[in-house]
Parts: C-alpha cells; sequence; structure tokens
C-alpha cells in the first residue's frame, strides 16, 4: 500500500507540469467559454390552484373546483399545460406591448422559454422564464400569470352565466309541477278523510304500541296479585272474602273484644266447676246459663259489625294482630285484582280496535303517500333551483377563480445561465480525467527507469546498492581527510563495497562498471567506490578503459598522460604509468593518448595482461569502461574480471536498453555481480550529519555535477 502511494507520488511529480498544463488548458477553455457565451437571466414566479373554493356561494365554490375528467387526468397538469395556450400567451403579449413595444413577440417566441413546473405534494405551479434582459424576463412571466388568472376568471364567469340561463327557464317548469302535486295531494285528501298519512299511522302505531306495553303490564300484576291471594288465603284459612271482612271487623270492636273475654272467663270458670261438680250442679247450671247468654250477645254484635248481617264463629274471628294484618292484606289485595282485572279488559278493548284501524288505514294511506312523495320531490327540486338560481347570479358577478398568484416574478440581479460553478465543476472534472489520462499516456510512452523497485522487477538481478544524487557545484574529489568526515556520502558506497563482498563466493580483485547509455553516473560510481575502498586499507587501481571519452583523470584532478595505451605500447610499465591520488592506497591509470582504434588495444594481449598484472599488485581493480549500449568495449573487458556492475539512473536509463544490455551479457555468460541504482534523494546523508556538521552546512566531499561536458557526471 505505502509503496504504490509513494510510486503514485513520484509519477505525480514527474509529469506534473503537463498534468497542470493540461487542467489549466481546460479550465482556461471554460473561462473562455463564459466569457463569449451570452448570459441569460431567469426568474420565477409561483400560482397556487386553490382547490378550497373562494367564491362566497356554493355553485361559484363548484366551479372554481379543479375537474378532473378522467382517473388519469390531472387537474395542475391542465392548469400547467393552460399557461402555454394561444389564449392565454395572446393576453401576456398585449399586455407587454404597452411596456416594450420595441420588441415584437409571438406566442412561440414565449413559450419556447417558459417552463413550467409542479411543486411536489402542492397545488402550485412555478413559472420559470429565461432572457438575456432581466427586466423583460419578469415582465414576460407577471404578464403569463395575470393573464392566466384572467383567463380563468373569464372561464369560471362564462360557466356560471350558461347555469344561471339553464335555471331561470327550469325554475318556472319547477314551480309548476309543484302546483300541479299540492292539487292533487289536496283533492285525495278531502275525498279518504286522512288529513296527515305518516302523522296519523305513527300516532296509531304508537298508541298501540303503548296499549300492548300496558296490558303486559298489567298481565303481570294480575298474576302476582292472584299468586297473592292464594299465600294469604291459605296463611287465614279464608275461603270468603266477606268472612275476611267480618273478621277483621270483629276482632277490632271493643264491644266484640269484652264480650269475647267475659266468654272466656266463664268457659274457665265452668271448666273448674265440671271439675268439682257434676253437671246438674246449680253452679255449673248457672255457668252454662250465662254461657248462653254472652254466646247470643256475641253473635248479635257480630251481625252489626259484618257487611251482609251474617255471622261467622267465633274461632274464626281474627282476634290478635298478626291475623288482623294478614286478612287486611288479603282484602286489599282482592281489591286490587279486581281494579286489574277490569282495566285489562279495557285496554285489551282498545288494542283490538286499534288493530282494526291500523288493518284498514295502509290501504287510504297508500295513494296519499305516494301523492305526498310527488309533491316534496317537487318542493326539493324548486328549491334547489332556486338557491342554484341564485348562487349562479352570485358566481357570475363575483368574477371568482381558482387560481391565485402567490409570488410574483422579480428583476433577477445574476445571471441563471451558463453557470459559472457548473461549468467550472464540469472543467475541473473532465480537466482531471484528461490531466489523467495525459500522465497514463506519458508514462506508457516513457521507457525510462524512475524507481528502484522496477529495476529489480525488470532485470531479476540483485540490487547492489542505492546511491544518492550529488551537488552538480563540485567537480574534483576532496582531500581524503574532508572525504572521510562526510559521513552521508560514503556510507552508501560502503553498503555497496560490502555488498559486492558479501555475495561473491570468491574474493573479487577485477570489477567492470558500465552502464546502457552515456549519463548515468558510472565513472562517478567509479570513482567514489574506489575512495571508500581505499579508505578502508584496500589496496585501489582505476582504470580508466573509456578510451574513447576518459573522464578519471578530471576528477582527480590528474593529467592524462601516462596511462593504457603507454603501457601497451610498451612505453612505460604498469606501476610507472599509475598515478598516485589525494587518497591513502587509491591510485588511477588514465587513458592516457587517444588512439584512432581504442578497440583493438583493449582486444589485445597486452590489455589481458596489463589487467592480470593489475590484480597482481592491487586488492582491488575497478575498470571503467563506456556503455555498453555503445560499444561493446564492456563485454570485451569483462572476460577478464570477476563480474560487471550495471549501473542505472532514474529518468536516464532506458528500461528496453537496460534489458537488451542485460541480456547480451548473460547470454554471452559473462557473470553480472548485481545493478546498482544511482542518483537517488536520499535521507541517509542527513541522518549520519553530526548536529555541528549541519548548522556548519558542510557540501559534500565527493561531489560531481548532473551533467557535464563528458556527458557522464552524477
Amino acid at each position: 500500500m505505502g509503496r504504490g502511494i509513494s510510486t503514485l507520488f513520484a509519477v505525480l511529480r514527474r509529469r506534473g507540469l503537463p498534468a497542470v498544463s493540461t487542467l489549466a488548458a481546460v479550465i482556461g477553455a471554460s473561462v473562455a467559454y463564459l466569457a463569449i457565451t451570452p448570459r441569460f437571466y431567469a426568474t420565477s414566479a409561483k400560482m397556487m390552484v386553490d382547490a378550497k373554493g373562494v367564491s362566497v356561494s356554493e355553485l361559484g365554490r363548484d366551479l372554481t373546483q379543479p375537474s378532473v375528467v378522467g382517473r388519469s387526468s390531472n387537474p395542475l397538469a391542465d392548469q400547467a399545460e393552460l399557461v402555454k395556450s394561444q389564449a392565454v400567451l395572446d393576453q401576456a403579449i398585449k399586455t407587454l406591448a404597452s411596456k416594450h413595444p420595441q420588441i415584437q413577440l409571438t406566442p412561440t417566441d414565449i413559450s419556447s422559454a417558459l417552463k413550467v413546473s409542479i411543486l411536489p405534494a402542492t397545488n402550485i405551479l412555478q413559472l420559470n422564464y429565461f432572457h438575456q434582459d432581466p427586466q423583460f424576463a419578469a415582465d414576460v412571466l407577471n404578464a403569463v400569470s395575470q393573464a392566466m388568472v384572467e383567463e380563468n376568471i373569464q372561464a369560471i364567469s362564462s360557466e356560471a352565466t350558461k347555469v344561471r340561463k339553464f335555471l331561470e327557464k327550469e325554475v318556472p317548469v319547477a314551480r309548476n309541477r309543484l302546483q300541479q302535486a299540492e292539487v292533487a295531494e289536496s283533492r285525495y285528501r278531502q275525498k279518504s278523510g286522512v288529513v296527515a298519512d305518516t302523522d296519523q299511522t305513527k300516532s296509531l302505531v304508537q298508541s298501540l304500541t303503548n296499549l300492548e306495553d300496558q296490558e303486559r303490564t298489567l298481565i303481570a300484576q294480575l298474576q302476582e296479585a292472584r299468586s297473592r291471594e292464594a299465600s294469604l288465603r291459605q296463611l287465614t284459612a279464608t275461603k270468603n272474602i266477606n268472612n275476611a271482612y267480618t273478621s277483621v271487623r270483629s276482632g277490632q270492636d271493643e264491644q266484640l273484644r269484652s264480650l269475647r273475654a267475659k266468654l272466656t272467663e266463664i268457659e274457665t270458670q265452668l271448666i273448674e266447676a265440671r271439675l268439682q261438680f257434676t253437671d246438674n250442679h246449680p253452679k255449673v247450671v248457672s255457668l252454662l246459663g250465662q254461657r248462653e247468654q254472652i254466646r247470643a250477645l256475641y253473635a248479635q254484635q257480630v251481625g252489626r259489625v259484618s257487611a251482609n248481617n251474617q255471622t261467622i264463629p267465633t274461632e274464626d274471628v281474627a282476634s290478635d294482630q298478626i291475623s288482623q294484618n294478614l286478612t287486611t292484606q288479603l282484602i286489599n289485595n282482592e281489591v286490587e285484582r279486581v281494579a286489574v282485572e277490569n282495566k285489562l279488559q279495557t285496554v285489551q278493548s282498545l288494542r283490538k280496535n286499534l288493530q282494526a284501524q291500523l288493518a284498514v288505514l295502509p290501504l287510504r294511506q297508500q295513494p296519499l303517500t305516494m301523492l305526498t312523495r310527488q309533491r316534496e320531490e317537487a318542493a326539493e327540486s324548486l328549491k334547489l333551483l332556486q338557491s342554484k338560481l341564485e348562487e349562479a347570479r352570485i358566481a357570475e358577478a363575483q368574477k371568482v377563480s381558482n387560481l391565485r398568484i402567490i409570488e410574483l416574478a422579480l428583476v433577477p440581479t445574476d445571471y441563471a445561465y451558463p453557470k459559472r460553478s457548473v461549468v467550472l465543476a464540469i472543467a475541473i472534472f473532465f480537466g482531471s480525467i484528461l490531466a489523467t489520462g495525459v500522465v497514463l499516456l506519458l508514462e506508457l510512452m516513457d521507457n525510462r527507469l524512475y524507481e528502484v523497485a522496477e529495476a529489480e522487477e525488470l532485470l531479476k538481478l540483485p540490487l547492489l546498492g542505492i546511491l544518492p544524487r550529488l551537488p552538480a557545484t563540485k567537480l574534483t574529489l576532496e582531500p581524503a581527510e574532508k572525504f572521510l568526515d562526510d559521513v552521508g556520502l560514503v556510507e552508501p558506497y560502503r553498503m555497496l563495497l560490502k555488498n559486492l563482498e558479501f555475495r561473491s563466493h570468491e574474493k573479487l580483485q577485477v570489477v567492470v562498471v558500465t552502464s546502457t547509455i552515456s549519463g548515468e553516473g558510472k565513472s562517478v560510481v567509479v570513482s567514489h567506490l574506489a575512495a571508500v575502498a581505499a579508505m578502508l586499507f584496500r589496496r585501489t587501481l582505476i582504470i580508466d578503459a573509456d578510451l574513447r571519452r576518459p573522464v578519471q583523470h578530471t576528477l582527480f584532478n590528474l593529467p592524462p598522460k601516462p596511462g593504457i595505451s603507454d603501457v601497451i605500447n610498451g612505453n612505460r610499465t604498469l606501476l610507472n604509468a599509475v598515478q598516485p591520488t589525494d587518497i591513502e592506497n587509491l591510485s588511477v591509470l588514465t587513458c592516457g593518448e587517444l588512439h584512432g582504434r581504442p578497440s583493438q588495444l583493449l582486444e589485445s594481449e597486452a590489455m589481458k595482461s596489463l589487467i592480470a598484472e593489475a590484480a597482481h599488485h592491487y586488492d582491488l581493480v575497478i575498470i571503467d569502461t563506456p556503455p555498453i549500449g555503445v560499444c561493446a568495449d564492456a563485454s570485451t573487458l569483462s572476460q577478464y574480471s570477476d563480474g560487471v556492475i550495471m549501473t542505472t539512473r532514474p529518468s536516464v536509463t532506458m528500461k528496453e536498453s537496460l534489458q537488451r544490455a542485460v541480456s547480451e551479457l548473460q547470454q554471452n555468460r559473462i557473470p553480472i555481480l548485481g545493478v546498482i541504482v544511482n542518483g537517488m534523494t536520499t535521507d541517509a546523508e542527513k541522518y549520519y550529519r553530526h548536529p555541528i556538521e549541519e548548522k556548519q552546512s558542510f557540501l559534500p566531499r565527493i561531489s560531481l555535477p548532473g551533467s557535464n561536458r563528458n556527458g557522464d557526471r552524477n
């Protein structure tokens, strides 16, 4: 993930200028478009379709209701289409002619720029109009809105006029029909004697219902009285109501009560006398005579208080209070029972009479009901027509409308088309896409190497080191003591040297450093690698085998002669031709005098012997050769070495050339020690710097420009 982001940033850095240029060009084109495109101003107005009605009359409200023709019909959509109708637009043009006489308009001119929409979930129409003149746009929209209201008023008034004329003809006809119905009903009532069929029937039915309720109540009361009578007769042992009455009166009379007391006393004495004497004893006989006299007197007094001078036995007299109360209740219950029976008979007789009347009444009321219904219908029809006639007159005079302007069009202050934000947003969007396409196209067309990972994936070779980018102001190698202090520069080359040693099974003595093309910094890599090796106490020799464009003598400020050509021609020995440098343990064998046929020198046995002798006298020999993509010198010298180091440089090395060079070396069975990525930006130097040195801002001790006249600088 992090690698992908870093790669993306690297691509953006490389292609930032064309991408920004492309985006700027598109935005500039959009700005130019905004500058030359005519500006149109937009304004809007709102109208409400009042579904509640605005008239004081019912008919007026009905006429102002939006009409619905079918299930799929939408009143708001109908009104929206009506806005663009010929009549409305013609009326609007007449209104505009007084304000803008210099502008000639047609309905098509207005309808083409007029847009009508329905606001969701409302009864509101929104009208929008576009024009280059903001004042004219507002005037047009207000004229259309007013024309729409007037057209609506005229349409509703026309409908009300039609309804009024129709009703004025129908009202006299309905009045005639009502008069005829009233005359027919009156004649039948006189003939049949039925005053009010419905009321009379209701009255009879109500009376019959009341009688039936009374009958049920009386029957219940009668049953209750009979049940109570049976219970009281059983308790009082009374068989006749007259005897019961006499029994109560006798029990309550004072004389009879006194006679009963005397009779009881004589009976008590008689019983005692019989216990002592016989029946012929004078006392017993006297007592019997007294008893008979009292009994006769008692019977006489009972006849006095009885209803029909009847006598009852003494034992049947209700002498105690409970018997008197029960007997009294029996008498009262009997009286109530008789009254209920009489009332029940009367009610039943009345009920039968009413039932007979109700059975006959429908036959006489049926024609009257029909006549009454006809008369009521005629009256209702006349009343309705008269009320609608009044409503039609009110609606016609009121000039109502179901459309209302709720928002007039205002003069716009800013143009609506073209929209700057939209145009710029589209320009930025498509400009970004185009810029991305340009970046992708440039990346596809560019065959150069840019990333370290690309070198590893492309060559499938070990990465020996990543070397830093050097300042372009230093052309020579500084004294050894200063170079050694620049840890940020020394460490990458030290790591390169250690990687060479660790990855080789045998000790490396002769190493060929080359590149695919000129400008990848191979000569700088040779000089700095040799300097680091010498500082690490290795006797190191640099052989400048680039007989076409030698640069090592300039890097170390050495004279170009003597050199390789002098040794091969036998003019000097190797040790006499080698020149020491300011760095201890480091020597340089320069090119010497340029030869007309450099390949002939490098292919000679003398060159092979020279390399072998150098390996004998030095711990490490580094050979600087021409680019392998230019000539075969590197391949020739690699045969006398322990291996080849390929130098690459981001933004310089061509992938195709690098692959071809490596493939040729591998096919020729020339060992490749690895690849170096030169000239990369790194934070290692900042890490290795001493804080005091950072403050002093010392420049690197070994520094080479990115390019020089030889085209082989870092």
